[in-house]
């Protein structure tokens, strides 16, 4: 950008800077990303002839808020990276924490003491709600390298000032921690600087990342010597780090009060105890899940209980179900919506559906995939283990008649039919007249004439 063009652009910004600070319609506004920094900067009630950035930090305790910031050990490496620039008469190097509170700065004394006079120093707030545009606050507000020019910042006496910033993120707990920056003179900042100021937080992560990794490897060592490997080992942030070999907890346990009992995404509960320096998520002897218990046979209404609690279900409902039940792996939406509609099923509303579920049934659902969490008991289910049994007489006492009469489920179809014959066919072969007669009592069963024929056939009992 040559020095006419930043002449043309002072000037637009200077009609549009005239016109915020006049709360008159803007005749030009300036690049997009500070449009929107000077939009936020306005609901914040910024004054624009507001004249310093706020003290925030008692000076006597900037001391300990350094030595506990993350990026107290990277500072050697931040000040060698950016000193070229920071050595210049017309440059400050900054250094800030997650909210834009200046806990470093370095540069020549002629540049400090400028920088003094608008409170870019140690314990003074850069935020954008503090001080409107600038490059620290709006690159924490945007979470993205940033420069911003002269006539770019809200507050007018930050105009003979241009700064580059780029937020630091720490590669643990996946937070922007802090901001490191280089302000100077608009003239003598040249926009390209935001490439260095970016690629200099870039290393600060890469640090902070193979720190971690070490950390992890420590901690793994110990977690490793322990015998038989009790639990799932966190980091202190919460991350996943061994004894997780199915992957169900994803990368990162949300960490609420420690050593207490939480609810995971599985619906199962564990303890979280402290384990050198990280933690140890382990299971929890004290509580069991209730048990989701359904009742889809017959001509009745379907019903689940769960818990001590029990509930009449819609037919879709009972049919997620029992779809659910007899695929205790799981199914996605798309797997879901098939079994139930054929090709066509709508991924969505199956979403939909579960959804209204899981506000039923709560952590006795979980997602990707969607399955049950909790201990079951269903009759079909239960049907199905009598027939392995070969055990007419627990088939004929358990079988109340079809699996979700009403359903036009392919799959659910598919399932009932296949019961229904295995049942009778059990039955027929095996079954006394007592197991016939309850069969037949059923809505399948008392049409059947081969059934009828057979008690007919066999010899009288003493009813």
């Amino acid at each position: 950008m040559s020095y006419a063009h930043l002449d043309d652009y002072s000037r637009a910004l200077r009609g549009a800077h005239e016109a915020v600070a006049t709360g008159q319609d803007w005749p030009e506004s300036p690049r997009r990303l500070i449009t929107a920094s000077w939009r936020r900067s306005l609901e914040a009630d910024i004054n624009p002839e507001k004249l310093n950035a706020p003290s925030v930090l008692d000076p006597s305790y900037i001391k300990d808020v350094r030595q506990a910031h993350p990026l107290a050990p990277l500072l050697p490496l931040l000040v060698d990276t950016l000193s070229g620039l920071a050595d210049e008469i017309d440059h400050v190097m900054i250094v800030t924490d997650d909210s834009g509170r200046v806990l470093w700065r370095e540069g020549n004394r002629a540049i400090i003491r400028r920088a003094d006079q608008i409170g870019l120093a140690d314990g003074h707030q850069w935020a954008e709600h503090n001080v409107g545009t600038n490059g620290i606050g709006t690159a924490l507000a945007i979470r993205r390298p940033m420069h911003v020019y002269s006539e770019e910042h809200l507050m007018r006496v930050l105009h003979v000032w241009s700064c580059s910033a780029a937020p630091i993120s720490d590669p643990d707990s996946g937070q922007v921690i802090g901001c490191v920056d280089v302000s100077g003179t608009a003239r003598s900042l040249h926009p390209a600087t935001v490439a260095l100021v970016a690629a200099t937080a870039k290393l600060a992560e890469s640090q902070l990342a193979l720190r971690m990794h070490e950390r992890d490897e420590r901690l793994r060592r110990r977690y490793e010597a322990l015998r038989g490997r009790p639990g799932i080992l966190l980091s202190s942030t919460g991350r996943v780090i061994s004894g997780d070999p199915s992957g169900c907890l994803g990368e990162r346990v949300p960490l609420g009060n420690q050593a207490q009992r939480m609810l995971l995404r599985d619906g199962s509960v564990a303890l979280i105890e402290p384990f050198s320096g990280g933690f140890l998520l382990r299971p929890s002897p004290a509580t069991t899940p209730p048990t989701l218990t359904m009742t889809f046979l017959g001509e009745g209404t379907p019903t689940a209980t769960f818990g001590d609690r029990e509930q009449t279900l819609s037919l879709r409902h009972a049919e997620l179900l029992a779809l659910l039940a007899l695929h205790p792996h799981g199914l996605t939406a798309e797997q879901l919506s098939f079994l139930l509609y054929g090709d066509a099923g709508n991924p969505v509303t199956i979403r939909a559906e579960i959804h209204r579920l899981r506000a039923q049934f709560g952590n006795a659902i979980a997602a990707k995939p969607y399955r049950l969490t909790c201990p079951i008991e269903a009759d079909f289910l239960e049907l199905r283990r009598h027939l392995a049994a070969g055990d007419p007489a627990s088939l004929a006492r358990a079988y109340n008649g079809p699996l979700l009469l009403r359903s036009e489920s392919p799959e659910i179809r598919r399932e009932r039919d296949e019961l229904e014959a295995q049942v009778r066919a059990c039955l027929l072969r095996r079954g006394t007249p007592s197991d016939l007669w309850a069969y037949a009592q059923t809505c399948n069963g008392r049409d059947d004439y081969e059934v009828l024929e057979r008690l007919a056939a066999l010899p009288p009992t003493d009813s």
